[in-house]
């Protein structure tokens, strides 16, 4: 069974990154927003059920 995303998730989702993005883009640190931003997305994963130990490098 195959899940369908709607067209309102999907601008959602791309909402979401493009303010993911800008905030990298002005942060006065990027290197802690980018760290912000992966453990926030890692968590996200994490709750929906997906291991991310493979996507770590």
């Amino acid at each position: 069974m195959s899940e369908v995303i709607t067209e309102k998730e999907q601008a959602t989702a791309l909402m979401d990154k493009y303010v993911d993005l800008q905030r990298i883009k002005t942060a006065p640190d990027r290197d802690s927003e980018i760290e912000y931003q992966i453990r926030i997305t890692k968590a996200k994963l994490e709750a929906l059920g997906i291991v991310t130990e493979k996507l770590d490098k």
